[in-house]
């Protein structure tokens, strides 16, 4: 009996998730699940799906969000839903770092602990615009529960 030492697969998926080496080398690798991740956290961001039809042509997220970030106004990237009431710096930098995940260099993209570092720093920011009165929700149970964990095991990557 021959023994097994690798195993091919055929990799399904939406299209607009791959980072764009798997087009190339045809290999999934952890820096390509930080791409998707990166463009997942995009969609949650801005509320946009990850390739618009348009008449012309279709535009992936990343090219949308970089050219608005062009125009310099962070407000008309996140999800309107929201109507404004978030802390505009921890907005910028998770749109930055949600980039940074899907950047197109696979060696360029951050690592899990430093998504979660990242992330982190986030909430905490936004956590603080809230503490200090400048939004008109208290803190939920569940950001609560968060903010109390930020250090424990609970936020802590694990291997697959």
């Amino acid at each position: 009996m021959e023994s097994c030492t690798h195993m091919s697969i055929v990799v399904a998926g939406t299209p607009g998730y791959l980072g764009p080496e798997y087009y190339v080398t045809n290999q999934l690798n952890e820096k390509s699940d930080i791409y998707s991740f990166g463009i997942v956290l995009l969609e949650i961001i801005t509320s946009h799906p990850v390739v618009k039809i348009g008449e012309d042509e279709n535009v992936h997220i990343t090219r949308w969000v970089i050219d608005m970030i062009g125009n310099g106004d962070i407000t008309n990237i996140v999800d309107p839903s929201l109507e404004g009431d978030f802390e505009t710096n921890s907005a910028r930098k998770a749109v930055e770092f949600a980039l940074a995940c899907a950047s197109h260099v696979s060696s360029k993209r951050p690592t899990v602990n430093d998504i979660v570092m990242e992330l982190k720093d986030c909430l905490v920011m936004e956590t603080a615009r809230k503490k200090n009165g400048r939004s008109s929700e208290a803190n939920s149970a569940q950001e609560i529960f968060i903010m109390n964990n930020m250090d424990s095991e609970f936020c802590t990557p694990r291997a697959r």
